[in-house]
């Protein structure tokens, strides 16, 4: 919990009384290796705070083919958030990549939240806020970044992420072949 309450202190002034408030609202949820959070095509009904652990999270294209849109590591929020505000059926699939512990909280008590707290209409405010930034920096890395380039950031601001996930799924994350993360591997370690 203590990682949990010093997340939502960096977003908002939260007392101790509004955190311990808000405690009741929240479940632990645990997942093993190749568990989902949400599939594809379902409608979310959670977002999770992700206490130790990494889900991935992907779709499928046109031609079927499974395509890494990020890596969720602990400390941070999850869900599909389309799906969850929405509350329609997701285009992803949040999947465990190891046994990952959550706390999660449901649509209606979210809502809930929002309608006693004001504190907590700031956190959601500031958690939308924050999401839509990290969604316009990776459309723009996407957009303007070499495969290297992708992959070293992924070295530099995710390292755990390398180490937990499958060639495959590194490789589907960068927009590239398995081979052509294999050449790219070998040019860092050359130089």
């Amino acid at each position: 919990m203590d990682k949990f309450k010093q997340f939502l202190k960096q977003i908002a002034s939260i007392t101790d009384k509004e955190f311990d408030d808000t405690l009741s609202y929240f479940v632990e949820q645990n997942l093993k290796k190749g568990d989902f959070l949400i599939k594809q095509g379902k409608v979310c009904r959670q977002i999770a705070f992700i206490v130790k652990g990494t889900l991935r999270t992907y779709y499928f294209d046109d031609k079927a083919k499974e395509i890494t849109a990020c890596f969720c590591t602990e400390n941070n929020l999850t869900t599909s958030y389309k799906s969850f505000i929405l509350q329609e059926p997701s285009n992803l699939a949040l999947q465990a990549i190891e046994d990952t512990q959550l706390l999660v909280i449901d649509y209606e008590n979210l809502q809930k939240l929002y309608a006693k707290s004001t504190i907590w209409q700031t956190i959601g405010r500031t958690v939308a806020e924050r999401e839509y930034i990290v969604m316009e920096k990776y459309a723009s890395v996407l957009n303007n970044e070499s495969a290297k380039e992708k992959y070293l950031r992924l070295l530099k601001e995710q390292p755990n992420v390398v180490q937990k996930s499958s060639v495959e799924d590194i490789a589907s994350y960068l927009g590239v072949t398995r081979r052509t993360l294999s050449r790219i591997r070998k040019e860092i370690s050359q130089s």
